[in-house]
């Protein structure tokens, strides 16, 4: 296990401090999606979120996202569009290399790392965080949609836009220092070694790891598909292994309904759960008995600019 960095005892928090961010992304994806994060914002069953602001329910987002600025609520970088029905353009056109020969964003990762010029990506990410801002949004942070920056599939990544863009607004962005819980590969960490290096050299705080469980339903549609609460056993567990430091624990709650399911091509049944998972009396117990303490990415932020509380 690597030793977390100081960011925990900057933030304040105590020696030995084990610090999560619940966050939900996809914000403004779809209604499903807004219906359920504003319900669990709200509530206190999460700590963040990032609007996806390419999105038709983006909108619906952003103005709620404007009127609540107590809650924490950053941008989902967005180079990809991931469904078969239903699909998003670049704010900045579609005369780019960031969209396929339907002019949307390509489906999958490799073709943005193989397709995209530095300049189209860096011009839409910035679009899309202006767009935020000139909604009315206290933007606390950013991250991205399907690891599109990061270069994890030929090593061609778009971090240095993303750190420009996040340092000139002070905001802080979702890149952990260690690969902790999530495998053991010393190209991929020698690789996050060197970002974590670029960005605090740009002045942008990183969380120490990043975690999540399969955002695919597993084995859904056979006689041994994943259950709720088989799901639920596999998320306390994890919150229950989180370590010293800052770890961003992300998920993907929306309400399964007929829009959802018109929408996606799978695990719509998931999205469904995890919107059940964060209000889970079960889970809520976990939370308290790990004496796991709850932050946001405003914290960070704060952080950031100097100002932290």
């Amino acid at each position: 296990m690597t030793a977390p960095s100081d960011l925990a005892d900057r933030l304040g928090l105590a020696p030995g401090a084990r610090a999560i961010i619940l966050n939900a992304d996809d914000f403004g994806m779809c209604h499903a999606a807004n219906t359920a994060i504003i319900d669990l914002l709200t509530a206190g069953r999460i700590d963040s979120t990032t609007v996806m602001v390419p999105c038709s329910w983006s909108p619906a987002a952003l103005a709620f996202a404007a009127s609540r600025t107590d809650l924490d609520v950053g941008v989902h970088l967005v180079l990809t569009s991931e469904w078969a029905r239903y699909r998003w353009r670049p704010l900045t056109g579609t005369a780019t290399s960031l969209v396929d020969a339907a002019g949307f964003f390509p489906t999958d990762v490799l073709s943005v790392e193989q397709n995209a010029t530095d300049d189209d990506v860096a011009a839409e990410l910035a679009a899309q965080l202006q767009t935020a801002l000139d909604a009315g949004v206290d933007v606390t942070h950013l991250d991205n949609h399907m690891g599109s920056v990061y270069g994890l599939v030929t090593g061609r990544g778009f971090l240095r836009p993303v750190f420009e863009l996040a340092a000139r607004h002070g905001l802080p962005f979702r890149l952990p220092r260690s690969m902790d819980g999530v495998g053991e590969d010393s190209a991929l960490q020698a690789q996050l070694d060197d970002a974590a290096a670029a960005a605090d050299a740009a002045g942008v705080e990183i969380i120490d790891r990043l975690w999540s469980h399969p955002f695919e339903l597993l084995r859904e549609g056979t006689p041994d598909e994943e259950t709720y609460e088989q799901m639920r056993d596999g998320f306390i567990a994890l919150l229950r292994a989180a370590p010293a430091g800052v770890t961003e624990i992300y998920l993907h709650p929306m309400v399964d309904d007929d829009e959802l399911r018109a929408a996606v091509d799978f695990s719509a049944a998931k999205r469904g759960y995890e919107l059940r998972l964060l209000s889970d009396p079960a889970v809520l117990q976990a939370i308290e008995d790990e004496a796991l303490v709850r932050i946001g990415w405003r914290d960070l932020r704060d952080l950031q600019r100097g100002d932290a509380r």
